[in-house]
């Protein structure tokens, strides 16, 4: 039995897609919102954007370069290898179908990528650009987007989320010196 199995992993997963359910799935604002995090999330397009966006407004290039060298290194890593580790099915979507279109990926649901990413982003750019509140605010919708939208167990966002901001970390600053250091 995996870990993920666990009867508290399966509670807590339970808790969780339940409180979404009776207070905000079906809420046509809150659908929107989460579906549209979802969507930009999809293969780190957010971070990339707001990396670029304050390499451009801050004229520093290398920030904009190695925030997405290392989110392509952490999205090797976690969408690569780790997600190959688990075989953990997807949530079901409920007895409806999902109001809005979404792209549902093939891979394990565990961990959630778009959590990792997001962790990976507001980790980097906490040390970088000041603002954690904003970082891992925005970072925090994006990961519990997939909670919402039914294509990942709460437990998924977090196992991303603790895993990014570890790549942060490992990864993502050192990075962001050494391109500095290289190039700045």
């Amino acid at each position: 039995m995996s870990v993920l199995d666990h009867h508290a992993v399966t509670r807590f997963d339970d808790a969780v897609d339940q409180w979404f359910a009776a207070n905000l799935r079906g809420r046509p604002v809150f659908d929107r919102m989460f579906y549209a995090l979802s969507a930009v999330g999809d293969w780190s397009l957010i971070w990339h954007v707001i990396g670029w966006t304050r390499a451009i407004t801050h004229r520093r290039p290398t920030d904009g370069a190695s925030l997405s060298i290392g989110l392509g290194l952490e999205s090797a890593l976690v969408n690569g290898f780790i997600k190959s580790r688990f075989r953990r099915a997807r949530p079901a979507t409920g007895s409806g179908t999902r109001p809005h279109r979404l792209r549902t990926p093939r891979t394990s649901s565990f961990p959630s990528g778009h959590a990792s990413a997001a962790a990976f982003t507001a980790t980097v750019l906490s040390r970088r650009a000041g603002k954690p509140a904003l970082w891992w605010g925005l970072g925090g919708l994006v990961a519990v987007s997939r909670v919402h939208v039914r294509i990942h167990h709460a437990s998924d966002v977090v196992g991303g989320a603790v895993i990014g901001a570890l790549l942060g970390q490992v990864l993502g600053i050192p990075l962001s010196r050494a391109v500095e250091d290289r190039f700045g």
